[in-house]
């Protein structure tokens, strides 16, 4: 028996069976490969074994009741709806009428029932069976729409995004979006990005769900639906056909092509878990990712997605020439401490505009703030509700005037956690404050602050660096300083310097003390100047004198 073990059964029978051909007998046969009577038997009688036999099914605990379960389950089928047995319901009932006490337990009831209530359903006619119909998709007609939630490592913190996409039924070409929510911008601002990298927009239907994006209100168990108004304005704008699914998880099958790719996606491409510094960047990782998905074959098919889509895209919709504001506008006040609320979250804007109403473009992932058509702050949006996004440079001028509030000003711990305030600008403040005081150190650190409207940020580290190793503690030395690693910058790129600096424009003033240190002036060779040419005037006689 030992033998059988090591040689496949097949291979056994193929032996004995060419052995006893040759002429050994049936006890030659048991000796030599080391079988019994039977096997041999059974070799000589098929070449193909047989299957062996499956075990004895192992019996349960539930067997003597499985008949009164059913019984009751298919008594519910003409019971009221509100009173039908539960799991639990059920068990009990085997416990007080059946002594089940100690045989039976609640989990082996409510597993049976969960299974069998379907089972009876379809035997007796109640519930169709699920039976899907495979579809033909036409190139450049349909499309589906789809958000899933993904988490992402955003600077250091995990935090949860929304993952939009549109996926080309035909091609199974997708893109893939993210943006901080899943509110009404990031839905419009995904379609756009989406239709510029196809180059068009279906000309058939495209499949959604009942979001909160697109529809107002579900009318019924029809495919109706109020559409809310600025999806509507962008379907027109688009030429957008839209479909709308069922409501629930049988909804989720009429577009199962962009419900698998939103797996598929998070699967292959967030896992592990992404890093990156913005929500741009992170864009821009999954747009490399689009671009290699490109080169893979979904199932069985012949041929790549891209080489699908390469037929596809000529026959998609033209795109409109005039684009379409994704984003929402807010008129909100700016209150005292220069902070304006949108969506439960507050931004700040220059100290200037305290009690002023200005103008707000939320998009799905930045906000920014205008004065009239000036755009006056820039902000990337806040994931979570309640949150607070300051900019420090918004309270320099009133600082200039409240320097104690600065060291714990809430702007200043953010830029900190931002890298915009580095470790050089502490050590370059506690070295002024040494020197000038507290008052007039903080001053010239705000100064210094209000050098980044004008210089670059690491021209003006550089600057703080140089003036720390030179010992200069005033904002003029880091502003030199700072012109320095912006021209060193310039001459090392080999730009000229009417490209590069404003300093070059003849219409702005140069500083006198600056030209002095940075070079001495040119011997002056012109005469001095004279007053001969006004006595003239004096010798002119008046008329009175006359």
């Amino acid at each position: 028996m030992a033998r059988e073990a090591r040689t496949p059964r097949v291979d056994l029978y193929a032996a004995i069976r060419r052995d006893a051909k040759e002429g050994l007998s049936k006890r030659a046969l048991q000796r030599k490969h080391g079988v019994g009577y039977r096997t041999v038997a059974a070799a000589l009688a098929s070449a193909w074994p047989k299957e062996p036999k499956p075990p004895p099914k192992r019996g349960s605990r539930l067997d003597p009741y499985r008949s009164v379960i059913d019984g009751w389950l298919r008594d519910d089928l003409d019971a009221p709806r509100k009173q039908r047995h539960t799991a639990k319901r059920i068990f009990g009932r085997l416990l007080d009428e059946h002594d089940a006490i100690g045989v039976v337990s609640y989990g082996m009831v409510r597993d049976y029932v969960a299974t069998r209530r379907r089972e009876i359903r379809i035997e007796t006619g109640r519930e169709p069976v699920t039976t899907f119909i495979p579809q033909t998709h036409l190139p450049g007609r349909e499309g589906e729409v789809d958000f899933g939630e993904v988490v992402v490592r955003l600077r250091g913190k995990l935090v949860t995004c929304t993952l939009f996409s549109l996926r080309l039924s035909y091609s199974g070409k997708a893109v893939h979006r993210i943006s901080a929510s899943a509110g009404q911008e990031a839905f419009f601002e995904g379609h756009v990005h989406a239709f510029r990298v196809l180059g068009g927009v279906p000309t058939g239907k495209i499949r959604y769900d009942n979001l909160k994006a697109a529809v107002a209100s579900v009318i019924g168990f029809s495919r109706q639906r109020v559409e809310a108004d600025r999806w509507t304005a962008f379907r027109s704008h688009y030429g957008i056909e839209a479909f709308y699914c069922q409501p629930g998880i049988t909804g989720a099958h009429e577009k199962g092509g962009v419900e698998g790719d939103i797996g598929w996606f998070r699967r292959n491409h967030l896992v592990p878990i992404p890093e990156a510094d913005s929500i741009e960047q992170l864009n821009a990782m999954l747009d490399a990712w689009d671009r290699s998905d490109e080169q893979r074959r979904i199932a069985s098919r012949a041929h790549t997605i891209g080489e699908h889509f390469a037929a596809e895209q000529p026959l998609l919709a033209a795109l409109p020439t005039e684009p379409f504001e994704t984003g929402r506008w807010f008129t909100p006040r700016v209150d005292r401490f220069a902070q304006v609320s949108v969506r439960m979250n507050k931004y700040s804007a220059p100290a200037r505009y305290v009690g002023r109403q200005i103008r707000v473009l939320l998009h799905a992932s930045e906000l920014v703030v205008y004065d009239g058509h000036k755009e006056v702050a820039r902000h990337e949006r806040l994931m979570t509700k309640g949150g607070v996004q300051l900019d420090l440079d918004h309270y320099l001028e009133v600082l200039l005037r409240k320097p104690g509030a600065l060291p714990g000003a809430t702007a200043l711990e953010q830029a900190r956690k931002t890298g915009r305030f580095t470790p050089i600008h502490d050590e370059w403040w506690a070295a002024a404050c040494k020197t000038h005081g507290d008052a007039e150190g903080t001053r010239a650190l705000i100064e210094v602050l209000l050098l980044h409207r004008h210089l670059a940020h690491e021209h003006v580290v550089a600057g703080l660096t140089a003036a720390l190793r030179a010992g200069g503690h005033t904002a003029d030395v880091v502003a030199l300083e700072a012109r320095k690693a912006e021209d060193q910058t310039r001459d090392n790129s080999g730009a000229p310097d009417s490209a590069v600096s404003p300093r070059s424009d003849p219409t702005v003033i140069a500083s006198l003390t600056e030209r002095r240190l940075r070079k001495p002036l040119p011997v002056d060779t012109r005469p001095p100047p004279t007053v001969d040419q006004y006595d003239q005037l004096l010798r002119r006689r008046s008329r009175a004198q006359e």
